[in-house]
């Protein structure tokens, strides 16, 4: 018997976009699916949009205790082989469980860990880009976290398609994370897996929906405690399966990364960062701002030119948005031919 895959959908006050997102699960080509969404104690009508496609879905409704609660809670209601994680404004390409499920070969142990291509895009899919690097080919599980950690990597959590075996093995969401719950939850999964299996040609589409996003950390303390004990568990992981000099500097790269996001706000979390590179036989610098920046600083300032260096592209991001969002609702409804204004 074909393989049953399980979609779960964990959604918080996500009215504008949970009906894409269950739609791009209910057209995917693989017919045996189950889609679970889990409405997080939501106050807006995530709920209502959810219902209106019936018996295709299985909805459920909890008190609000989070991204990693609700993923949890969908997890223990899924009956599936296989697990496909989606948050409710992303999009699945419709091939994108059927293409790998078929990457799957005679003898295949069910610890193999699926991935896939994904694409940023605001409004209109079509004008996302996939992205390819180097985590974007079959690796072992020390490899992929060397190139994730020491080049600075992402991969988008809807990519990964997992074995129930697998994900009984990694154990549930840590619910003590707020930022970068699926970094970790993925890490845990590639420790248990027997390696990562990239599947070209199809993936996800990754909506960056603004500063009040869960990805967005801005100035919240609480996003950055949450990274900074999420980082530990990376580094935890890493090590625990090779400890050399190569993973060592992979991970100096990596705290020398995030450094500027707790730099110099968070003087405490500052502390534990240098402790963590004394470890590592390092210490990190202060960080560099880019050269667009860096002009700011004889002026007004290192704070004043990091400040805008952190506001000023969420700006542009804000500003290229709006116009995508306005092209989008442009393209889904015209204006009538009869209202067009011509030129005289």
């Amino acid at each position: 018997m074909k393989p049953l895959v399980s979609i779960l959908i964990p959604a918080y006050n996500a009215e504008r976009w949970v009906a894409d997102a269950i739609q791009s699960a209910i057209r995917q080509t693989w017919q045996r699916k189950e889609i679970i969404v889990v409405d997080d104690g939501s106050t807006d009508r995530t709920a209502d949009f959810a219902k209106q496609f019936g018996s295709k879905i299985k909805l459920v409704s909890t008190e609000n205790g989070g991204l990693c609660a609700a993923v949890n809670h969908a997890y223990r209601l899924s009956q599936g082989d296989y697990i496909q994680e989606l948050d409710a404004d992303d999009i699945l390409v419709p091939d994108k469980i059927e293409r790998q499920i078929a990457a799957m070969r005679p003898g295949d142990s069910k610890r193999i860990l699926f991935s896939s291509p994904w694409a940023r895009f605001y409004y209109r899919t079509r004008k996302g880009r996939f992205i390819s690097n180097s985590l974007c080919r079959d690796l072992s599980p020390v490899e992929w976290l060397l190139a994730k950690m020491g080049e600075n990597l992402h991969m988008q959590n809807a990519t990964w398609l997992v074995s129930r075996e697998l994900a009984e093995t990694a154990g549930p969401w840590d619910t003590r994370l707020h930022y970068d719950q699926d970094g970790e939850y993925f890490d845990r999964v590639l420790l248990a897996s027997a390696g990562v299996r990239f599947v070209p040609g199809t993936g996800v589409y990754y909506r960056a929906s603004g500063a009040g996003s869960i990805s967005t950390i801005g100035n919240s303390n609480r996003k950055r405690d949450s990274l900074l004990l999420s980082m530990k568990l990376h580094i935890q992981y890493l090590r625990s399966l090779e400890d050399s000099e190569r993973v060592r500097k992979a991970c100096l790269t990596y705290l020398q990364n995030w450094y500027g996001v707790f730099y110099p706000e968070r003087p405490d979390l500052v502390k534990e960062l240098q402790a963590l590179a004394a470890e590592l036989d390092g210490h990190l610098e202060t960080p560099r701002l880019r050269w667009k920046y860096a002009w700011m600083t004889p002026v007004f300032g290192w704070k004043a030119a990091k400040s805008a260096q952190d506001v000023l592209p969420q700006l542009k991001a804000a500003c290229v948005r709006q116009i995508d969002r306005m092209m989008y609702r442009w393209e889904v409804n015209p204006v009538p031919a009869d209202q067009q204004i011509t030129a005289s």
